[in-house]
């Protein structure tokens, strides 16, 4: 997180997240909150923020060449820290960089800032895969092109959220041929709908400042029967995918305020 919002940060109870580093590449993009990305009272909602860092993330690869056809990223765990809200029609100014590695995967960090005033900050973990879908180390000249910027710091892509209780609440959730990506899995951005759904029908107001984790464990298919496994916690709940019996993901969603 940028330096300047360390003590509201450190307000709200985030977990920290590396700053920009002063060295290495940093890569910008830019874009416009558009109707599809905003809810009906005009927030820059979760799943649009997660397309925004999975688009700024591709930008990036196929600008330097560790992008498709060669290489493939498998997003492991992200985590969104809303300090201040993203409205519509609000130009964002999007900072990414890599933020740590391990053998085969990699942390990216992105910061984005609207030019009224919203900020949200990210931190992804992302698995190298190989064209058969395999997870393989960095080679090439990946350090030269994004060692610097990580500082030497090094990662772990072990997730952390546990298992849903046996008492969660059970919620059919129909898949989609729109979701699925290019690997003929879901969306990476289709996860964060679901907790905006669960979010919305709890009466939860999104606009507060929160903090979104979202692990994936194993890929969903089209094919697969999923149902939505929701538990409360305080000031948000958890939410775990099971597909075909399976728990393919868990996400948890906290608000938070000054002080908590």
């Amino acid at each position: 997180m940028a330096d300047g919002n360390s003590n509201l940060e450190a307000e709200l109870g985030f977990q920290s997240l590396v700053p920009r580093p002063g060295d290495g590449r940093v890569f910008f993009g830019r874009r416009r909150v558009r109707l599809s990305d905003a809810d009906p009272s005009g927030r820059l909602r979760l799943d649009a923020i997660a397309r925004y860092l999975q688009d700024v993330a591709s930008d990036d690869v196929i600008e330097t060449g560790w992008g498709s056809p060669d290489h493939f990223w498998l997003v492991r765990r992200a985590v969104i820290q809303q300090l201040r809200p993203i409205s519509f029609e609000e130009m964002v100014e999007l900072t990414t960089w890599s933020s740590g590695t391990a053998s085969s995967s990699a942390s990216r960090r992105t910061s984005a800032g609207g030019e009224r005033g919203g900020l949200i900050e990210a931190e992804c973990i992302w698995v190298h895969l190989n064209r058969e879908g395999r997870p393989v180390r960095f080679g090439g000249n990946f350090n030269a092109v994004y060692g610097y910027s990580t500082n030497g710091r090094r990662i772990s892509p072990r997730l952390e959220l546990p298992d849903p209780p046996a008492g969660a609440e059970r919620t059919p959730w129909p898949l989609r041929r729109p979701d699925m990506d290019v690997l003929g899995h879901l969306n990476n951005a289709a996860y964060w709908e679901a907790v905006e759904e669960t979010a919305a029908r709890k009466g939860l107001d999104l606009s507060a400042p929160l903090e979104a984790v979202l692990e994936y464990r194993r890929p969903i298919d089209l094919e697969d029967e999923l149902e939505l496994l929701y538990s409360a916690q305080a000031d948000g709940f958890r939410l775990a995918f099971a597909a075909s019996g399976s728990i393919s993901a868990v996400a948890s969603l906290c608000l938070k305020r000054p002080g908590d």
